[in-house]
């Protein structure tokens, strides 16, 4: 019975070594734009992880110096297995509610699309070919993203041409130059409807910024590292979407022009680094990302990327 006893105690022991590292997994996993919470949550979150913590050492306590019977054993190990339990169903109810929000999100940005024939399926493109892009990142790129905010953020990067007047966003012609200002606002207006969003404070200003450019010649002057890394990451990706998409102004070019282009403007206008990376991703998982409404062509004579080429 002794040995039962303490076998009971060394496993629970164990499984509560578990329970702390997945509580502390998960408690990082809370870091976006979904998850995300308030201060007074994160002490809260913090409380329960020393509370987990002081139970462990309960258990090395009672292993160690205490003369535990059945009883106690049973309780410890019981305990161990509930709080397991409850870890589990935690993360389950997370991830349900976090893959639940970004199909809203991707309806909603839908619709927007529908409003402006020439971003019918370009947000979601560009979702799509961000994240492709992130994960090809080098691990140093990556640690400072989450990639749930940026998906949302890749997302959600146009939101602010709810605020264009319809008759720019149509226009099968040329922007004029004031026309062209007005659609220079489409990130800041982005950042104000997504304002009342507390969570999404982190990845607004890669939605305000991922029309910079490396050489300060974007929509708001920042240039090089002063952009966010995932605006830079957008930029790549909503370039690549905006080049082999049509558009009411232009026929799309196929993915060959596409990776020229962004070739030749690396160093200038996008991330050299960025650009490295994403010329280097396999052509058939980057035409995966289009969904069915993008439209490829074939190919076509390389034209430079200007200001009506990327809105």
């Amino acid at each position: 019975m002794e040995y039962l006893i303490y076998a009971m105690i060394i496993l629970g022991a164990g499984l509560m070594v578990l329970n702390v590292i997945s509580y502390i997994r998960f408690m990082r996993s809370t870091r976006d734009v979904i998850s995300g919470s308030r201060r007074s949550d994160k002490v809260w979150a913090m409380i329960a992880l020393v509370l987990l913590s002081f139970f462990l050492m309960g258990y090395i306590f009672v292993a160690v110096f205490g003369k535990p019977d059945i009883m106690v054993a049973m309780i410890l190990f019981g305990g161990s297995i509930f709080v397991s339990i409850v870890n589990s169903l935690m993360k389950k109810l997370l991830n349900t509610a976090k893959e639940r929000s970004i199909d809203v999100a991707e309806i909603i940005i839908s619709a927007i699309d529908a409003r402006d024939p020439n971003l019918n399926g370009h947000s979601r493109h560009v979702q799509n070919v961000t994240m492709k892009l992130y994960e090809y990142l080098p691990p140093s790129m990556k640690s400072g993203i989450n990639s749930l905010s940026l998906e949302y953020a890749s997302l959600m990067h146009d939101v602010g041409k709810l605020g264009i007047p319809e008759s720019i966003l149509n226009k099968p012609a040329k922007l004029t130059d004031e026309e062209w200002q007005i659609m220079k606002m489409h990130p800041k207006i982005g950042v104000l409807i997504l304002e009342p969003l507390h969570s999404f404070k982190e990845i607004m200003p890669w939605i305000e910024y991922h029309h910079e450019r490396i050489d300060g010649k974007g929509y708001y002057g920042l240039s090089g590292n002063d952009i966010p890394l995932a605006a830079r990451i957008i930029a790549v990706a909503d370039t690549y979407s905006a080049i082999t998409m049509r558009r009411s102004y232009k026929d799309p070019r196929t993915h060959e022009d596409a990776v020229g282009i962004i070739t030749e403007v690396a160093g200038s206008q996008l991330d050299s680094e960025l650009v490295d990376v994403f010329v280097n991703i396999p052509k058939d998982e980057l035409l995966a990302c289009a969904p069915t409404k993008v439209e490829l062509t074939e190919a076509k004579p390389n034209a430079p990327v200007t200001k009506d080429t990327i809105v």
